[in-house]
């Protein structure tokens, strides 16, 4: 016989419930640290360029303001802070992303990979070697997120995931139409776009025309 039609025993203990609930968030916010305009402080852990780090933070801190001013990871830039010009990307879990549309709270646990993460001085990735080459950097203050989307849009390319512009599902192919629309949601103001694309062929191994 079904049982889950509704008794008087369950919608009492259902009120029961619901009554206590505010009690008991508010026991859980009392007990966790806060800020200095009360709201409660969230710990999120994260393995950054291959760190692990552990850091209270705001509930609302997006991902960008954790890694600029908690962590001073400031290789990151902020630009229009509305996803729409992609200076704030970083790789997250091996996926590009807008950090400042995002949450940090939102990522506990995950791996992310900022333009720090990727080379040194020393050590440069090759991706930055290709933007010194052919000057894809000029004022340099998109650069960061460039270097980190053009890197996860080769990533892509190898993966075989289509893009807008694919021609053949079966064969997705590194191409200026491919790099462009894949690029596009990254802003240049020095229109270093021909640069780009030239660093990201010459890191690829295509043989410009």
């Amino acid at each position: 016989m079904p049982t889950d039609h509704v008794t008087r025993r369950g919608m009492l203990q259902g009120g029961a419930a619901l009554a206590a609930a505010p009690a008991i968030l508010s026991q859980a916010q009392a007990a966790a640290p806060r800020t200095g305009k009360g709201a409660p402080m969230i710990p999120v852990e994260l393995t950054v360029n291959g760190r692990e780090v552990h850091v209270p933070v705001d509930p609302r801190t997006s991902l960008l303001d954790m890694l600029r001013e908690h962590l001073h990871l400031t290789g990151t830039k902020k630009g229009c802070d509305h996803g729409q010009c992609g200076a704030c990307t970083v790789i997250v879990e091996g996926r590009r992303i807008n950090s400042c549309l995002t949450l940090a709270v939102m990522h506990d646990g995950e791996r992310v990979t900022t333009i720090e993460g990727l080379g040194t001085p020393d050590r440069l990735h090759p991706m930055q070697k290709a933007f010194i080459v052919h000057d894809g950097y000029q004022c340099g203050y998109c650069t960061p997120g460039q270097i980190c989307s053009a890197v996860a849009v080769l990533e892509e390319i190898e993966a075989g995931i289509p893009s807008h512009v694919t021609a053949d599902l079966d064969d997705v192919a590194v191409n200026e139409a491919e790099l462009r629309e894949r690029m596009s949601g990254n802003i240049c103001r020095c229109a270093a776009y021909p640069n780009i694309i030239a660093a990201m062929r010459d890191v690829a191994g295509e043989k410009q025309a």
